[in-house]
């Protein structure tokens, strides 16, 4: 298990987005990690993906109840978060996860 989930994470959606940009200009996705829920009481960490020009988010959230499990879902940057997410093991996500999950939901 990583030393710091959050930190495996970022680096692996950091390369994942060196990747797309240079496959596909038009995605340009905007990764950012948010502290709000955790600011709120909440144990967890949230990363989003977005695509600014499909409007469309991959939420990723790392709580602290669920160690190992990345939480994740597809929705629009408008709905913000569904109620719907589904659960991969942390060690079985990878940056050509992170790059197929961009490729197919913003392309």
């Amino acid at each position: 298990m990583p030393e710091d989930p959050l930190k495996t994470l970022s680096d692996m959606a950091s390369d994942a987005h060196v990747r797309i940009q240079a496959a596909h200009q038009h995605i340009n996705p905007v990764v950012e990690v948010r502290r709000g829920m955790r600011d709120s009481g909440i144990p967890a960490d949230v990363m989003t993906i977005d695509c600014l020009r499909t409007r469309r988010r991959i939420t990723l959230v790392l709580h602290d109840k669920q160690p190992g499990l990345v939480l994740y879902q597809f929705v629009t940057i408008d709905d913000e978060v569904g109620t719907d997410f589904r659960q991969v093991p942390l060690s079985d996500v990878d940056v050509g996860m992170l790059v197929d999950w961009m490729q197919t939901y913003f392309g």
